[in-house]
């Protein structure tokens, strides 16, 4: 279905339900799905340029593995962003051409070639093999041993005799646990399989060193078509990619898929707020966060982009009712510790940054990176959660609208009331925590005068419920 930001001199074409925000006097407020990260990743083991969901540190092992020498993030960034504690994180593994799955032939005693096993997925993982008589029955079985370097993964057992190549292959690409290789029969041989010590697969790429930006807006492409409510990047710097990025998010806000795009840069970037302030100040976008500050967790300082990734997952499995400022967070320390001025300087600009308060590692003030206001734009479009909100509610509507109503319904005075009751009732479920009590929705008359047979206008007036974030006391003392 078609929705997103309308113009009074420039009305869609295409069926849909359309939503504009305008300060004060006529929109702004509500609640709906959230909690969904979507952040492209490089790994050296997982399926690639798909969407893979992950919701456990577990799932992100088991897809993506553990390693996180040279330029894989997978591992890294995601469980950074899973400590965020978002309700889903969606990962696509970014590759090059040439990505490539190891494999190694196994021979019979004849020297003839009969087995090939293969990786499931294109990865520089040192696999090896070993094939000797089973431990437990040496006479009637035959393993087939996996290792990863010195480590043994898993022991495949199966039948000897004229069958054993058939038997080997079942055996290997039938077991549920088998999550590491594939077999494949290249001949039946002579009924036997020769053995072999700890040899390597060889061929094996893992398609991480040939990654253009390119690769990232492929990615970016295959998350436009799910639900997402965030989207980060692996700890990617390059100022290009993140214009593409803010682009995206920006084109893809005004069609009215409400995403919020989270953004860092380098440790050297870091070293001074001045260089992270002034990529906000250049984004300047309510859909975008940017982070400015290092994170130092179990002795590993994170750059702001890969900060930017736990930033990503907290703010969005926050309940719609929560903040981000003051809020504590994983990180034992920041670097660097900012000044008073240089914090100030940071809210000024739009710039997120963490701060020690003596006891934990807090976010200061959860901002984006707007700081000079559109037309129709207040200062609540500068805050996280006030975004979110506003965000959900458009979501939340133009779901109700698609489903229930376009299409569906005759745009009569009946079926523009029952739209109305639709949309009053929903917004009773948002208040008192999302908005204040008070609230009006009603037909937008003076643009329904106008309005031709399939359209219909309406309006509502409502007051964000913001968190506490100063608290002014005056003491008399006598």
């Amino acid at each position: 279905m078609a929705s997103g930001v309308w113009s009074e001199t420039d009305l869609p074409v295409r069926p849909g339900f359309y939503m504009n925000f305008k300060a004060a006097a006529l929109a702004a407020i509500a609640p709906g799905p959230r909690g969904i990260v979507a952040m492209p990743v490089k790994a050296n083991w997982g399926p690639k340029e798909t969407i893979v969901e992950i919701t456990s540190e577990k799932e992100l092992i088991d897809a993506f593995n553990t390693e996180t020498s040279g330029s894989l993030t997978a591992y890294k960034c995601g469980r950074l962003a899973l400590l965020g504690q978002p309700q889903t994180l969606l990962l696509y593994r970014l590759a090059d051409g040439s990505a490539a799955k190891a494999a190694i032939t196994l021979k019979d005693g004849a020297a003839t070639d009969v087995l090939t096993l293969t990786t499931k997925y294109d990865t520089t993982r040192a696999f090896k093999i070993t094939v000797r008589d089973s431990l437990v029955d040496a006479e009637n079985k035959k393993d087939i041993v996996l290792f990863e370097g010195t480590t043994q993964l898993y022991v495949f057992t199966f039948a000897k005799g004229t069958g054993i190549v058939d038997n080997a292959v079942a055996a290997i690409n039938n077991d549920t646990q088998n999550a590491w290789i594939t077999a494949a029969s290249v001949a039946a041989g002579n009924g036997t399989l020769a053995d072999i010590t700890t040899q390597s697969l060889a061929g094996g790429n893992d398609g991480t060193a040939g990654i253009v930006n390119q690769d990232y807006i492929d990615a970016m492409a295959a998350f436009e078509a799910r639900q997402i409510n965030a989207f980060v990047l692996d700890g990617a710097t390059d100022s290009s990619l993140q214009t593409s990025v803010i682009v995206w998010v920006e084109r893809l806000r005004d069609e009215g898929k409400k995403i919020i795009a989270y953004i860092g840069g380098t440790t050297s970037d870091d070293a001074s707020i001045a260089t992270g302030n002034s990529r906000s100040t250049t984004t300047n976008s309510e859909g975008v966060v940017n982070v400015g500050v290092s994170g130092i967790l179990d002795g590993v300082t994170y750059s702001s982009a890969q900060v930017a990734c736990y930033i990503a997952g907290k703010a969005s499995g926050q309940a719609l009712k929560e903040s981000l400022t003051y809020a504590s967070t994983v990180f034992d320390d920041v670097s660097p510790r900012l000044t008073h001025n240089q914090v100030v300087s940071a809210i000024k600009a739009g710039t997120l940054v963490l701060v020690h308060d003596g006891e934990k590692v807090i976010v200061e003030k959860g901002i984006n990176t707007l700081t000079s206001l559109g037309t129709d734009q207040g200062n609540q479009w500068k805050k996280i959660k006030l975004i979110r909100i506003m965000d959900a509610i458009a979501m939340d509507t133009a779901k109700a609208a698609q489903d229930n109503y376009i299409g569906k319904v005759l745009n009569n005075e009946d079926g523009q009331v029952a739209v109305l009751n639709a949309i009053k009732n929903y917004f009773e479920t948002l208040s008192p925590d999302l908005i204040a009590p008070g609230f009006i929705v009603e037909v937008d008359t003076e643009k329904q005068a106008t309005a031709e047979n399939d359209q219909f206008f309406w309006k509502y007036s409502a007051t964000l419920v913001d968190s506490m974030e100063q608290i002014f006391g005056t003491g008399y003392i006598s």
